[in-house]
């Protein structure tokens, strides 16, 4: 074989190889442009090498390979808006967001809380004022007033007492029809048929026999719709007795044990009645401006009549 033909052979060896190691380079990144230069020139000086071994003495020129690889273009990669800081920051938003809206509540309902129990300790402390009310004294200055009730001269010589003079109470009818002669009504409904019974007694002025049926429905069916009826109405038997002390205490336990109960707003209209009826007349106005803010039908419709003569009565703003 002639020199020309082993250099021909020789140099399609060498551009041959030299594009297959070009080819095998992998496609550079902008995070290894440097790397990538470095073996490049390295491929280089091993071909120059290679060429200044094949022919000792010849030229130094550097032959181009014929297979040469694809320029790629150095990209930046784009900024990932939605990367896992920002979702954090989302979640952080959020929770701070629900955090707030949950302490304003707790907040409201703590305040809430706070007046009801308020307003609880107050009706606690007016049932312990009646109670302290229910003493000799005042039982002999209701009786007073109430056996002097159409007289103002014979109630003006009774035994005086200190603030205000009480105002008279109803005198209890003396009983015109005797326990024996009120039938007990028989539906099937033992709860209601006693209290109808009950009230039938209180109508003919047998106060204590219609306290005692009363107080039946109370004891014993006291989840009945007529145990508020009957609570009520054992505070207007002792109020039409002349015991306005005992009929407050009745009335106030009546709108306290169930506020919802279908007779607790007369109990709160007669409760002014009666603390009326013991001189207490900044009391009777407080019992009025409770049954006007719990009750506002009632107050505007079947009780505003009474409401407004006791308010009256009371000097009530």
């Amino acid at each position: 074989m002639t020199a020309p033909a082993i250099f021909s052979n020789l140099r399609r060896t060498a551009l041959m190889l030299g594009g297959a190691l070009l080819v095998a380079v992998p496609l550079a990144t902008p995070a290894h442009a440097q790397d990538d230069a470095q073996r490049i020139r390295k491929l280089e000086a091993e071909v120059k090498a290679l060429q200044r071994k094949v022919f000792p003495g010849g030229s130094d020129k550097y032959f181009q390979p014929e297979i040469v690889a694809p320029e790629t273009q150095a990209t930046n990669p784009a900024f990932n808006t939605s990367g896992p800081v920002t979702d954090l920051l989302a979640r952080m938003d959020s929770v701070e967001s629900a955090l707030q809206s949950l302490t304003a509540q707790v907040e409201s309902n703590t305040n809430a809380m706070r007046l009801m129990n308020a307003r609880v300790e107050q009706l606690e402390a007016e049932a312990e004022q009646f109670r302290a009310m229910q003493n000799p004294a005042a039982a002999d200055v209701a009786a007073a007033a109430d056996t002097a009730m159409g007289n103002n001269l014979s109630a003006m010589s009774g035994t005086p007492t200190p603030g205000p003079a009480p105002v008279p109470a109803a005198a209890a009818p003396a009983p015109t029809t005797p326990v024996a002669a009120i039938e007990k009504p028989s539906t099937g409904d033992d709860a209601d048929d006693t209290y109808v019974y009950g009230y039938r007694l209180w109508d003919a002025g047998q106060y204590g026999p219609a306290r005692t049926e009363l107080q039946k429905v109370v004891n014993l069916y006291p989840d009945h719709r007529r145990a508020s009826w009957a609570r009520n109405l054992i505070g207007r038997s002792w109020l039409d007795e002349g015991q306005p002390g005992k009929a407050g205490e009745a009335f106030l336990a009546n709108y306290l044990n169930n506020r919802s109960g279908e007779r607790a707003p007369d109990s709160l209209v007669y409760l002014a009645r009666a603390t009326l009826a013991l001189g207490n007349k900044t009391k009777s106005c407080e019992a009025l401006s409770e049954f006007r803010r719990v009750y506002p039908n009632e107050a505007a419709g079947r009780l505003s009549s009474i409401a407004n003569e006791t308010g009256r009565e009371a000097g009530c703003n």
